[in-house]
């Protein structure tokens, strides 16, 4: 702030309160030292009754002309620089030149040509005086409005960049925002490897490939990173011109005139790297581009911080599913699951909707997890849920959340399943167990992909691709009215049949060995081999159980057993509860009859194989379908004959 000192000055020179007056009213209207100037310079003129005003600038014995009035006249340099050397007022021929300050460092002179005042040089002195009186207030204010800008433009870009969680994007941001604030031609970010004792610009705007490599020892920006300090390199400073590293400029043709360049450091004071902008556009870079250039880094610094972590935690994530993905094989090599593994690769990156069919412990869940890691999806969740295992009370607050209060045990709010997979996968394991209440619930979720929380009345949008899985013949509880036919077309976009593993031939060996190898690894023992009645018998058996059933006897195998290999005595199979192994027919039995109840349980095995689909059961055993239930009612069997069937 100007002080009563320097309007001490101007006060003995005549009319002076009125030109004090009229220059502070001035001073008050400026936005700019140029828009000021060009009008108190004029008024200046005529209080000295002089021909010539001019305000002059000079550093390193080179002057320029700031302002002026009056017909132009050649300016006497040397007397100039007297008048700066001096420190005062100084007089030759018809000119006078005097400081705008004592002892100042912006080198600012007031030069007039032909005063006619009674006492010209304490005349100039305090006109002096006034104007740099003056110019103080228009300064501080424009300073404190840019002030104000600045810091509204950085809290601007402070919330954007903590918008932007992709590390190159928001380095890139911080370089290009910054370089338009403060009025600079580049600006680079440098990140420091320390192990590698290395610095690493990423952008360098203006280098080809956006990315520079140097030593963190290396020109301005290598002594900030070793001190903490924050450089600064004026244009016309000699002395600090030579500290700049002049071979990057060598490598990519440009010239650095002026260097500004701040420490980055995390929430914890360790040090991220540097900031640096090269050459201000205009002269060299003040006060306030440094403090402003402070306020930047501190929130660089921390967008930087957050951008870290989430790219940690993304790597992570991405690790988890390439991990997951890895544990979900299909091991097998007949027909039937090559064929199985082209389908999945099909339908794995569509949207479309997949039903999954198969007896249990055909392995449903797995194929629907491969469905899922195959797909853009893959980063994302995979929620399963086992539709038999709800209730109808619990499966609208399980499937689509609850608000709190919503019902007696509802103690806190919660997200259903779809808002939880929502930008992944939710797999609908036993579907055809689902009421008719809740089916139809999930009909229009899946059909409008919003859902209501129990207890709630905000729609919430759901991304989830939905998967189901059966045991049952959902044709047949259409026709039954047990499950909805809308439901059922909205969900068997693609069907994808999942075979039993009696029907998988020696994909049982492939299997039992992949299982027990598992095993063995984690009971910490060597893998026992199968011996060829091992092998012989587990062909033989019906896995009434499926791939679960040959999975749990290979764990019981791996943590029981003691020899280093395993035969057919060590096989104790577990039959499923209501099933029994084929038995052997009674030698009392004539042949006729013998072969008749043979044929009947042969039928049957591949009517259920079948799952009651009596096309399919005909094709398997070799026959049309309508010589299929003659052959049934000449045996004696149910054969009521369905037109209708899918």
């Amino acid at each position: 702030m100007t002080t009563t000192k320097e309007y001490a000055r101007f006060a003995a020179h005549p009319d002076a309160m009125e030109l004090s007056t009229r220059a502070i009213y001035l001073a008050t209207l400026a936005d700019t030292e140029e828009d000021y100037l060009r009008q108190a310079l004029p008024l200046l003129l005529a209080s000295l009754d002089c021909r010539y005003l001019a305000l002059s600038q000079g550093r390193r014995g080179k002057w320029r002309v700031l302002a002026e009035a009056g017909p132009q006249q050649p300016l006497p340099f040397d007397l100039l620089s007297d008048a700066l050397d001096r420190d005062q007022a100084v007089t030759a021929g018809d000119w006078l030149a005097a400081p705008l300050e004592q002892r100042s460092t912006r080198g600012q002179i007031l030069t007039a040509y032909q005063v006619q005042a009674r006492a010209p040089r304490e005349a100039i002195d305090s006109h002096a005086a006034l104007l740099n009186a003056a110019l103080s207030d228009v300064r501080e204010r424009t300073a404190g409005r840019r002030r104000i800008r600045r810091l509204e433009a950085i809290l601007e870009i402070a919330g954007q960049w903590r918008q932007t969680l992709e590390m190159g994007d928001l380095l890139k941001q911080m370089a290009e925002t910054s370089t338009r604030l403060l009025e600079a031609e580049r600006a680079s970010i440098f990140l420091w490897d320390q192990p590698n004792r290395t610095l690493v610009a990423r952008p360098a705007l203006g280098v080809d490939s956006e990315e520079l490599r140097i030593p963190d020892d290396s020109g301005i920006v290598g002594q900030v990173i070793q001190s903490g300090e924050s450089r600064r390199v004026d244009a016309d400073r000699d002395d600090e011109q030579r500290e700049i590293d002049r071979s990057v400029d060598q490598k990519h043709n440009f010239q650095t005139r002026s260097l500004l360049c701040i420490p980055l450091r995390n929430s914890d004071g360790h040090m991220l790297g540097a900031f640096e902008m090269i050459n201000k556009i205009e002269g060299s870079f003040s006060d306030e581009d440094e403090a402003a250039l402070v306020e930047l880094a501190s929130h660089a610094a921390i967008a930087l911080e957050n951008s870290q972590q989430y790219e940690q935690l993304l790597n992570s994530r991405n690790q988890m599913a390439e991990q997951a993905a890895k544990s979900v094989k299909m091991i097998g090599d007949c027909a039937a699951v090559n064929a199985l593994r082209s389908t999945v690769r099909r339908v794995a990156d569509t949207e479309l909707a997949v039903l999954i069919l198969g007896e249990n412990g055909t392995g449903k869940e797995v194929i629907s997890q491969q469905v899922h890691y195959l797909s853009r999806r893959r980063n994302e969740p995979f929620i399963a849920v086992n539709c038999a295992a709800l209730p109808d009370t619990l499966l609208e607050s399980e499937l689509f959340g609850h608000e709190k209060g919503a019902f007696t045990d509802a103690h806190e709010r919660r997200s259903g399943k779809f808002e939880l997979a929502s930008g992944g996968t939710l797999f609908l394991d036993e579907i055809g167990d689902m009421s008719l209440s809740g089916q139809a619930k999930l009909l229009r979720v899946l059909e409008e992909k919003v859902v209501v929380r129990v207890g709630g009345s905000q729609p919430i949008h759901t991304d989830a691709r939905v998967i189901a899985a059966t045991n049952q013949n959902l044709a047949t509880m259409v026709r039954e009215k047990r499950f909805r036919e809308d439901l059922y077309f909205r969900l068997c976009v693609v069907t994808i049949e999942l075979p039993a593993l009696r029907d998988r031939g020696d994909d049982v060996i492939l299997l039992a060995e992949h299982f027990l190898r598992d095993f063995c690894a984690k009971a910490r023992r060597k893998m026992p081999r199968f011996t060829a009645a091992a092998r012989k018998r587990m062909l033989g058996h019906g896995w009434p159980g499926n791939v679960r059933e040959l999975r749990n006897l290979m764990e019981r195998l791996a943590y029981l057993t003691q020899d280093d290999k395993i035969d057919a005595d060590d096989l104790n199979f577990i039959l499923s509860p209501g099933k029994q192994e084929p038995s052997l027919l009674s030698l009392d039995t004539e042949l006729n009859e013998a072969t008749r109840q043979f044929q009947i349980e042969y039928i049957k095995r591949h009517i259920e194989r079948a799952r009651s689909n009596m096309t399919e059961a005909a094709r398997r055993l070799g026959l049309h379908r309508s010589n299929l239930y003659r052959k049934m009612k000449q045996l004696g069997m149910d054969a009521k004959e369905d037109d209708d069937e899918d």
